[in-house]
Protein backbone atom coordinates (compact mmCIF):
# COMPACT_ATOMS: atom_id res chain seq x y z
CA UNK A 1 0.00 0.00 0.00
CA UNK A 2 1.49 3.47 -0.97
CA UNK A 3 1.08 6.15 1.89
CA UNK A 4 0.32 9.09 0.38
CA UNK A 5 2.59 12.45 2.53
CA UNK A 6 1.87 16.23 2.06
CA UNK A 7 5.55 17.89 3.33
CA UNK A 8 5.55 21.19 4.41
CA UNK A 9 8.36 23.55 4.86
CA UNK A 10 7.83 26.73 7.04
CA UNK A 11 9.24 30.50 6.51
CA UNK A 12 12.91 30.34 5.59
CA UNK A 13 13.43 26.88 5.60
CA UNK A 14 14.63 27.97 1.89
CA UNK A 15 17.25 29.64 3.26
CA UNK A 16 18.69 26.25 4.76
CA UNK A 17 22.42 25.88 4.10
CA UNK A 18 23.17 29.42 4.50
CA UNK A 19 20.99 30.21 7.35
CA UNK A 20 22.79 29.90 10.62
CA UNK A 21 24.50 26.21 9.49
CA UNK A 22 26.18 25.77 13.31
CA UNK A 23 22.26 25.35 14.32
CA UNK A 24 20.95 23.93 11.26
CA UNK A 25 23.44 22.52 9.26
CA UNK A 26 24.72 23.05 6.12
CA UNK A 27 22.36 20.57 4.17
CA UNK A 28 20.13 23.01 1.71
CA UNK A 29 16.10 22.19 1.26
CA UNK A 30 17.36 20.44 -2.16
CA UNK A 31 19.47 18.12 0.26
CA UNK A 32 16.62 17.35 2.29
CA UNK A 33 13.95 16.92 -0.03
CA UNK A 34 16.26 14.92 -2.42
CA UNK A 35 16.58 12.70 0.53
CA UNK A 36 12.99 12.10 1.58
CA UNK A 37 12.17 11.27 -1.54
CA UNK A 38 15.05 8.61 -1.61
CA UNK A 39 13.79 7.49 1.04
CA UNK A 40 9.66 7.69 0.14
CA UNK A 41 11.16 5.13 -2.84
CA UNK A 42 12.45 2.72 0.12
CA UNK A 43 8.86 3.16 1.54
CA UNK A 44 6.18 2.92 -1.00
CA UNK A 45 5.33 6.36 -0.41
CA UNK A 46 4.53 9.05 -2.49
CA UNK A 47 5.22 12.95 -1.26
CA UNK A 48 4.05 16.23 -2.05
CA UNK A 49 6.71 18.84 -0.75
CA UNK A 50 5.67 22.71 -0.48
CA UNK A 51 7.62 25.81 0.97
CA UNK A 52 6.57 28.57 1.69
CA UNK A 53 7.28 32.01 3.27
CA UNK A 54 3.85 32.43 3.44
CA UNK A 55 0.84 30.93 6.13
CA UNK A 56 -1.92 31.48 3.65
CA UNK A 57 0.03 29.26 1.11
CA UNK A 58 0.78 26.42 3.65
CA UNK A 59 -2.79 26.61 4.70
CA UNK A 60 -3.94 26.04 1.49
CA UNK A 61 -1.72 23.13 1.03
CA UNK A 62 -2.96 21.81 3.85
CA UNK A 63 -6.53 22.21 2.65
CA UNK A 64 -5.76 20.21 -0.49
CA UNK A 65 -3.88 17.76 1.20
CA UNK A 66 -7.84 16.44 2.85
CA UNK A 67 -8.38 14.87 -0.55
CA UNK A 68 -5.58 12.63 -1.64
CA UNK A 69 -3.08 12.57 1.36
CA UNK A 70 -2.91 10.23 4.08
CA UNK A 71 -0.20 11.95 6.60
CA UNK A 72 1.12 15.03 7.17
CA UNK A 73 5.31 15.72 7.94
CA UNK A 74 5.59 19.53 8.56
CA UNK A 75 8.76 21.74 10.03
CA UNK A 76 5.82 24.82 10.67
CA UNK A 77 9.60 26.98 11.11
CA UNK A 78 8.80 29.94 13.45
CA UNK A 79 5.08 29.30 12.73
CA UNK A 80 5.32 26.19 15.20
CA UNK A 81 5.58 29.10 18.36
CA UNK A 82 2.29 31.10 17.11
CA UNK A 83 0.41 30.04 14.09
CA UNK A 84 -3.17 29.15 15.16
CA UNK A 85 -4.31 29.47 11.89
CA UNK A 86 -1.81 26.88 10.59
CA UNK A 87 -2.55 24.61 13.89
CA UNK A 88 -6.25 24.62 13.08
CA UNK A 89 -5.97 24.06 9.35
CA UNK A 90 -3.72 20.92 10.44
CA UNK A 91 -7.11 19.78 12.89
CA UNK A 92 -9.65 20.82 10.53
CA UNK A 93 -8.13 17.98 7.52
CA UNK A 94 -8.25 15.40 10.14
CA UNK A 95 -4.98 13.75 8.80
CA UNK A 96 -2.18 12.18 11.11
CA UNK A 97 0.25 15.21 11.83
CA UNK A 98 4.15 14.10 12.38
CA UNK A 99 6.19 17.44 13.45
CA UNK A 100 9.44 18.15 12.98
CA UNK A 101 12.42 20.36 13.52
CA UNK A 102 16.49 19.97 12.86
CA UNK A 103 17.16 21.99 15.92
CA UNK A 104 16.17 20.79 19.31
CA UNK A 105 13.47 23.44 20.21
CA UNK A 106 13.32 22.46 23.32
CA UNK A 107 17.10 22.92 24.39
CA UNK A 108 16.66 26.65 22.72
CA UNK A 109 15.21 30.19 23.32
CA UNK A 110 12.08 29.95 25.77
CA UNK A 111 10.12 31.12 23.58
CA UNK A 112 11.16 28.51 20.48
CA UNK A 113 10.07 25.59 23.50
CA UNK A 114 6.42 25.61 23.13
CA UNK A 115 4.51 24.59 19.85
CA UNK A 116 1.19 24.95 18.99
CA UNK A 117 1.29 22.15 16.77
CA UNK A 118 2.24 19.76 19.00
CA UNK A 119 -0.99 19.02 20.53
CA UNK A 120 -3.13 17.66 17.50
CA UNK A 121 0.44 15.98 16.20
CA UNK A 122 0.45 12.37 16.47
CA UNK A 123 4.83 12.90 17.51
CA UNK A 124 7.17 15.70 17.23
CA UNK A 125 10.42 14.57 16.37
CA UNK A 126 13.70 17.72 16.81
CA UNK A 127 17.06 18.05 17.36
CA UNK A 128 18.20 15.28 15.06
CA UNK A 129 19.46 17.26 12.17
CA UNK A 130 17.93 16.12 9.01
CA UNK A 131 17.90 13.23 10.29
CA UNK A 132 14.32 14.52 11.89
CA UNK A 133 13.14 14.46 8.46
CA UNK A 134 14.07 10.53 7.78
CA UNK A 135 12.38 10.26 10.86
CA UNK A 136 9.62 11.83 10.42
CA UNK A 137 8.58 10.26 7.63
CA UNK A 138 9.04 6.79 8.74
CA UNK A 139 6.59 7.03 11.68
CA UNK A 140 3.90 9.01 9.56
CA UNK A 141 3.91 5.99 7.07
CA UNK A 142 4.07 3.47 10.06
CA UNK A 143 1.62 5.24 11.73
CA UNK A 144 -0.62 5.51 8.84
CA UNK A 145 -0.01 1.87 7.77
CA UNK A 146 -0.80 0.86 11.26
CA UNK A 147 -3.72 2.34 11.59
CA UNK A 148 -5.27 1.00 8.00
CA UNK A 149 -4.56 -2.82 9.88
CA UNK A 150 -6.37 -1.98 12.34
CA UNK A 151 -9.36 -0.98 10.59
CA UNK A 152 -9.30 -3.94 8.43
CA UNK A 153 -12.16 -6.80 9.51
Amino acid sequence: MTVKVLVVHGPNLNLLGEREPQIYGSASLEDINAALDGLAKELDAELRIVQSNHEGVLIDAIHEARHWADAILINPGAFTHYSLALRDALAAVGLPVVEVHLSNIHAREEFRRYSVIAPIAVGQICGFGVDSYSLGLRAAVSYVRRAKNQARP
